[in-house]
């Protein structure tokens, strides 16, 4: 396994040395900052990463004010309480993104987060308290209780939050391909297991945050899809 200063020394050699590379590093906050978001915040990244998922973000990005009005800042108690037909008519209002199922998770994962506030104080705070040695745990939460909440959707959101995590793009999963540090394709649950181990190796060596060690690995390699 390489070491991460080797890692971190290719990097900054192809993006213009270790300033530059320094100012292409994601903001990651304290456990303390994430559990002060409120949940509709929670819920608000969650329905932008979907909406964004396959979408142009920049359209998604101009119409969100219209998203956080058509559905009350996304308060989840005030969205669980939304009917199919209020449901069926914001899929169809030209204002937002007319997709249906889209509008469906965005119901779900109201409910889902309620869930959540009961066993915890709230969906921030349980999100906060979870421990970025064990991100894919978490992930995988997301993936088999939220709705459309897999693959990379999930991870996004979380990073959007401040969350510190790893994230599994292309740029990572071609690293550790050409390594041969994977047993079987990225996305199952073995390989996620090993990048998380790598991840978690490289953090004890470092003592950089996950999120810093993803984007530095990103940017030692390939085409930097970040």
């Amino acid at each position: 396994m390489e070491v991460f200063s080797e890692i971190m020394a290719r990097a900054a050699e192809r993006k213009g040395g270790e300033a530059a590379l320094q100012d292409l590093l994601p903001t990651v906050l304290s456990n303390e900052e994430i559990a002060e978001h409120t949940d509709a915040q929670v819920l608000s990244e969650f329905a932008k990463k979907i909406f964004q998922s396959g979408f142009v973000w920049r359209v998604v990005e101009n119409k969100w004010p219209a998203f956080e009005e058509a559905f009350f800042g996304f308060e989840p108690h005030k969205v669980a309480m939304l009917s199919p037909e209020q449901l069926a008519a914001r899929a169809s209002d030209k204002n937002l993104i007319r997709h249906a199922k889209k509008m469906q998770a965005v119901y779900d994962n109201a409910v889902f987060l309620l869930d959540i506030q009961r066993q915890h104080q709230s969906a921030a705070q349980w999100i906060a308290q979870w421990p970025n040695g064990d991100i894919i745990g978490l992930w995988s939460v997301l993936k088999k209780q939220g709705s459309r909440l897999g693959g990379n959707t999930g991870p996004y959101a979380l990073r959007a939050l401040g969350k510190d995590s790893f994230l599994v793009n292309q740029d990572a999963s071609d690293y550790f391909i050409s390594r041969n540090m994977l047993d079987t394709k990225p996305g199952t649950q073995k390989a996620l297991k090993q990048m998380q181990a790598a991840f978690n190796q490289w953090h004890q060596e470092t003592g950089l945050p996950y999120a810093h060690l993803s984007r530095i690995l990103a940017c030692s390699l390939g085409e930097n899809r970040i």
